[in-house]
């Protein structure tokens, strides 16, 4: 009986044992399945000098991010500047399945691939999602003789070569291409502006320093140096007047009876062959960010507007817009 007691007992731990072990892989197949998070710093690409549209909304984000503690790790912001974008985006064309690097993208993905700039598009990244709508200013210096967009279009059909405009994207991409659409409408020969691209960053710098008559920008870096009295905003590309500190004071093209407004959407991509669950980690972090006070004080600063997209969307939505802008290079005859 003693024996047959140990032995029970012995089959007893046995099949404890066991179970726990199988337990063990259970909850261990379990865990690797659970959701998908980054296990180091992202590093966050704008391909652009500092103080643009992609800078401010790289940083803005980080800053968001970090700070509502929706990313527990670092989100570095690295600026790529050159090629319109193209240089940023070879550098994450480099990083292939990567699911801790992304950039801040907007129309320039399209213009310079159609102008002959760069042989990658957005078909050769990953979409994550889109998170802004922006508009394009227009601006001059505190002590331009040109106060009204109309002023400016009226010395355009005079002698479109009498006026320099810088951006900060190379000719044929979007600072150049928004202000192009824009004179056009307004009935200017556009295929004589006489069009500088600053792509270091520095668009901003020359203006104010008088080597140059416009500067096409982005409206957060107008409003910054509209508030601080060092510029006129002419006109920005809204289809009505913005609501918000200092951006409810800038008149739009179409008020000023130019027929034409453009939009310049922003989001974030990610190299090629990310995992899907990294995507959908990033996807629900965007969505939470916007939620958040802080976003919304930002946003409103530099009069953004939310423009939410999850991955899928933001993926139909650049296909579409691909095509239009496509349309619209063929117009001008800017499309290589």
């Amino acid at each position: 009986m003693k024996k047959h007691g140990i032995m029970a007992l012995i089959l007893s731990g046995l099949l404890v044992v066991t179970t726990a072990c199988g337990g063990s892989d259970t909850a261990s197949n379990s865990e690797s399945d659970g959701e998908w998070t980054p296990s180091k710093p992202i590093e966050v690409v704008a391909p652009a000098g500092a103080g643009g549209g992609w800078d401010t909304t790289a940083r803005t984000v980080s800053k968001v991010m970090e700070e509502q503690k929706i990313i527990d790790q670092r989100m570095a912001v690295v600026n790529k500047p050159g090629g319109g974008g193209s240089v940023g985006w070879s550098y994450i064309n480099g990083k292939k399945g990567d699911n801790h690097t992304m950039f801040v993208t907007s129309p320039p993905i399209f213009f310079v691939p159609l102008n002959g700039q760069s042989t990658l598009s957005h078909k050769d990244f990953t979409p994550i999602a889109g998170v802004i709508a922006d508009y394009a200013a227009f601006v001059v210096d505190a002590d331009s003789p040109y106060d009204t967009m109309n002023d400016l279009v009226d010395a355009l059909k005079k002698d479109p070569t009498s006026v320099s405009i810088v951006g900060v994207s190379s000719p044929g991409s979007m600072d150049h291409m928004q202000f192009v659409k824009a004179v056009k409408a307004a009935g200017v020969d556009v295929k004589k502006l006489k069009y500088v691209s600053a792509q270091d960053g520095s668009g901003m710098s020359m203006l104010l320093g008088g080597k140059v008559d416009v500067y096409s920008t982005g409206l957060a870096e107008a409003s910054e140096q509209a508030r601080a009295g060092k510029v006129k905003v002419l006109a920005i590309t809204a289809p009505e007047r913005l609501e918000g500190d200092t951006v409810s004071e800038f008149p739009t093209l179409k008020e000023q009876g130019i027929d034409d407004e453009f939009v310049v959407w922003r989001g974030f991509l990610g190299p090629k062959d990310m995992d899907p669950d990294a995507v959908a980690y990033y996807e629900k972090a965007f969505k939470e960010m916007i939620e958040t006070d802080q976003w919304k004080e930002m946003r409103d600063k530099f009069g953004w507007t939310d423009n939410y997209m999850s991955s899928e969307e933001f993926g139909q939505f650049l296909d579409e817009e691909y095509k239009e802008i496509e349309t619209l290079m063929e117009e001008i005859g800017l499309k290589k």
